[in-house]
């Protein structure tokens, strides 16, 4: 793992990018203290940049890469109400308005 100084980085950046794209880790630093991390993109999202449609979105702002890759819809629990008992209750919320039958 390598440091550089922001000055230096700002003379360097393709090279240090290149390191990056190699798998390394680049550590910057402002007056000796580490501010910010450049390294390769983590396996999940080159998946997404290497698609040209997604990478253009993400460079317009449209689309933000996750955090964390999909892993399915959470479990599904006990409905806490069925759909009769719902509707029921609207219509209940409804009436008690003087709105509809």
């Amino acid at each position: 793992m390598r440091s550089v100084g922001i000055k230096v980085l700002k003379n360097k950046l393709s090279e240090y990018v290149r390191l990056a794209e190699a798998g390394e880790t680049v550590l910057i630093t402002d007056r000796d203290r580490v501010v910010a991390e450049l390294s390769p993109p983590r396996q999940e999202r080159r998946a997404l940049l290497d698609d040209p449609a997604l990478a253009k979105m993400v460079q317009k702002g449209i689309l933000t890469p996750a955090l964390r890759p999909f892993s399915g819809p959470p479990p599904r629990g006990k409905p806490v109400i069925t759909l009769r008992g719902l509707l029921a209750l609207l219509d209940e919320d409804r009436t008690g308005r003087g709105i509809g039958p």
